[in-house]
């Protein structure tokens, strides 16, 4: 019986890659290996994993607020308390292998096994490394990554390109199959834009949408699937029943992305490395608008990594409410650049990134 602990969450883009990896390992390895999740109490992972059938074990370790406040002096003592927990747990549990995915929980158990001796992997979903993941890279035996040039941030022999884990099927598809053209009301022959903004929603893209739609005269000259987002649901439902437009379906959640993807022709959405990596095995055109609240503005570095292969365009958030739109447009009615975009995107997926994931563990356990 192999043992293998997985350490990451708090946020989905680096919890759905550690669930990815314990399903690739439960698919090889059966009942002969093991696998327990180490996360952060009170966040995403605590809830989702147990409901996935998988033990977790939450750590106090929380993250420093940008605002000031008193909870960031409890902050020394939480971390402290977390690292001993995570020596306990790597003992208990008996681990032969610690994969880290980022997030609050990974650095007390990755740093903890590598004082126990215990081999650690980890697995960079990001082109732009933080402070954590580069101090921890140093007793690593492997560094998984989704982009070239990482040895900027890692030494250069431990790494190796995996891509991103992720969960479901993502492929491109050649054409638009009837089902998908139905089940959004859409027809074949009108170009489909498909605008999203994350499960709770992206206040910039919404903007964008509610400046584009007063601009028009109640029909959009394109096929819209606007994906408000939970947080702003409401708001966005209100706007748009007070400015009826044909050609766009508004919701706050995509329950079939399979479908989404399979219409649309061009994509605008934020650049966080799940997301790119669903957009480079589905093949599909995108702008992005990357998040500027988020740590190291590694969006922006994420974006730039494939506008620098040609395979994506990007605007800045800042503009993006009234150069985004235009842009889309434009892109849409160019169909050359739309080509060129879909096939340097398509290029640089990976789409059996799980189990490049695990047969680096195997080497180690």
């Amino acid at each position: 019986m192999k043992r293998v602990i997985l350490s990451g969450g708090g946020t989905g883009g680096h919890f759905y890659p550690a669930v990815s990896v314990a399903e690739a390992l439960k698919r090889k390895w059966g009942d002969d290996v093991e696998v327990l999740f180490v996360g952060a109490e009170g966040k995403m992972e605590m809830e989702k994993v147990p409901s996935l059938g998988y033990n977790i074990v939450g750590l106090p370790i929380a993250g420093i607020q940008r605002r000031l406040t008193l909870k960031n002096l409890a902050l020394p003592w939480k971390a402290l308390r977390s690292v001993w927990e995570a020596r306990k747990v790597i003992r208990e549990f008996r681990a032969d292998v610690v994969v880290g995915f980022g997030g609050y929980a990974s650095a007390p158990v990755m740093w903890m096994a590598q004082r126990m001796g215990i081999p650690t992997l980890m697995q960079e979903q990001n082109s732009f490394a933080g402070k954590a993941n580069k101090f921890l890279s140093k007793g690593a035996k492997r560094i998984c990554v989704a982009y070239d040039r990482m040895e900027q941030f890692f030494p250069k022999d431990k790494i190796v390109l995996t891509g991103n884990p992720l969960r479901g099927s993502f492929a491109a598809k050649s054409g638009k199959s009837d089902a998908a053209l139905e089940y959004y009301g859409f027809r074949a022959d009108v170009p489909t834009l498909l605008i999203v903004g994350g499960s709770l929603g992206t206040r910039t893209l919404n903007e964008m949408m509610k400046a584009w739609i007063l601009s028009l005269e109640g029909e959009a000259p394109v096929q819209v699937i606007w994906q408000t987002g939970k947080y702003y649901e409401q708001e966005m439902r209100a706007f748009l029943a007070e400015h009826p437009t044909k050609n766009i379906f508004q919701c706050a959640f995509i329950e079939r992305m399979d479908y989404a993807y399979e219409v649309a022709d061009l994509v605008i959405s934020r650049s966080g490395a799940c997301t790119i990596s669903e957009l480079q095995l589905v093949g599909k055109p995108t702008i992005f608008v990357p998040s500027p609240n988020v740590a190291e503005d590694h969006q922006t570095k994420n974006a730039m990594a494939l506008v620098e292969k040609d395979a994506a365009l990007m605007v800045r958030d800042n503009v993006a409410v009234r150069e985004c739109m235009p842009l889309a447009l434009q892109t849409l009615s160019d169909k050359a650049l739309l080509e060129s975009l879909r096939e340097n995107i398509l290029s640089l997926g990976i789409a059996d990134s799980a189990d490049r994931v695990v047969n680096e563990i195997e080497k180690y356990w």
